[in-house]
């Protein structure tokens, strides 16, 4: 026996207390992973070879294993926190250090609209173009827009609704294709939509219907009539109090109900919808609108039976201009800029990396770690695809570090440190009594 078992040992129980040790300080750190001390014993080489009664000189630190399993995902109130919830790294930069690789995800908007971490390096992914489109390539940081949406002019609007064919008759024999806008008695039902010209400024348009006596088939037509702003859609075809004399369109039933069978006297053609303009006008609050002309109205899906009017569907693909209110990130990544006029658009989606032996990592600090020869090199994706993990918003992934485990190998390294440090104790004495023979 000698000291060099005993100093081996106890060098290889302190180590492996200071792994303990950081693995318990980091148990609140977002991201963390812990690590475990492995070792492995030392033999000395004979010159004729080692025999069968060899034995050991003590015992080494190999190496300092991380951990790379799955943390418990905790919900938190900030919608840029992001989790990983599967394999992967998030990547981020500094702009002139290599890329570094890191779990947490604790990010956040810089005053240049980069989305950063504490260490202020910036979260790496593909950026969007002005459609929002993404666009895969090489990843570079992700950065939200500070302008605004541009306003859309409406294009197109898919209406469906019921006419109530319970109704009595209410084209006047004396003027036929007229109302009077302000006597609900010449109409059976009226409802609105807003559109949007071309600077983005709401249009109130209000559709009016009014039912014809049935046709010899037993077939009803309804009368369309509308106005925009208050003002019917053809000016020339009002008399001298605004009140339009010819219908927008017309909707034909069958005797049977259902669904239209001609619009505009011509048989429903679903890929060809009635097309519409609107006219130019004055809003409530007294601003001038544009006209907005080839409205495509879509009125096939409406239809006519026995129950009360009433409007089940309204799409039209118009807006106004917005302003960039929030962000939100969905699970595959990508990054939706959402703005005060209710539209969102894509504004760029996360890359994450792995690798084949994420254990050859190196740890660098501030909850990044970098790429060696060991771990390989990084294969990048997108989240939820191949074999990356989901990510989740306003969640973050907290340490893997199993306190209780931790508590109770912080015991064993303790006795083992006592137990070594009682074998060169005992050597100690050996030695003493060998230095006191006579």
């Amino acid at each position: 026996m000698s000291f060099q078992q005993g100093l081996s040992g106890l060098n290889a129980s302190s180590k492996n207390l200071d792994v303990i040790g950081n693995n318990i300080a980091n148990a609140s750190t977002y991201g963390a992973k812990s690590a475990r001390a492995e070792f492995a014993d030392i033999y000395a080489s004979a010159i004729n070879g080692s025999g069968a009664s060899t034995v050991g000189i003590g015992t080494t630190l190999q190496t300092v294993a991380q951990q790379f399993t799955q943390g418990d995902i905790q919900t938190t109130e900030n919608s840029l926190d992001l989790a990983i919830n599967g394999a992967g790294f998030f990547q981020v930069s500094d702009g002139a250090s290599p890329t570094e690789y890191t779990r947490n995800g604790q990010f956040k908007l810089s005053s240049t609209g980069y989305i950063i971490n504490n260490n202020g390096q910036k979260l790496l992914g593909y950026p969007a173009d002005s459609l929002g489109n993404i666009q895969p390539g090489v990843s570079q940081p992700l950065q939200l827009p500070t302008a605004g949406i541009a306003p859309k002019t409406t294009s197109s609007i898919a209406m469906e609704f019921n006419l109530d064919s319970r109704g009595k008759t209410t084209a006047s024999t004396a003027a036929p294709g007229s109302i009077t806008l302000d006597d609900p008695t010449s109409y059976n039902n009226a409802t609105s939509m807003t559109v949007y010209d071309a600077k983005g400024q709401p249009v109130a348009v209000t559709l009016y219907f009014q039912k014809q006596d049935d046709a010899a088939d037993g077939s009803t037509t309804w009368n369309v009539f509308a106005t925009a702003n208050g003002t019917p859609f053809d000016v020339e075809a009002a008399d001298a109090n605004g009140n339009p004399t010819a219908p927008l369109t017309t909707i034909t039933y069958a005797a049977t109900g259902g669904n239209p069978i001609a619009i505009g006297g011509n048989p429903v053609d679903t890929t060809q919808p009635l097309t519409i303009d609107i006219p130019a006008g004055t809003s409530a609050s007294g601003s001038s609108t544009l006209a907005i002309p080839g409205v495509k109205f879509d009125m096939s899906n409406s239809t006519e039976n026995g129950s009360s009017f009433g409007v089940t569907s309204l799409v039209q693909d118009g807006y106004a201009p917005g302003q960039l209110v929030g962000v939100s990130i969905d699970d595959t990544g990508v990054v939706k800029a959402n703005y005060s006029n209710g539209q969102y658009k894509a504004a760029g989606q996360v890359e994450l990396a792995n690798f084949r032996n994420p254990q050859g990592l190196a740890p660098v600090g501030g909850n990044v770690w970098q790429r060696t020869a060991a771990s390989g090199d990084p294969v990048v994706g997108v989240p939820s695809a191949g074999n990356m993990g989901a990510l989740q918003a306003g969640a973050l992934e907290g340490s893997n570090v199993d306190l209780t485990a931790e508590l109770v190998d912080m015991v064993t390294a303790q006795r083992n440190y006592q137990a070594n440090a009682q074998s060169i104790k005992t050597q100690d004495q050996i030695m003493q009594t060998i230095v006191n023979l006579r």
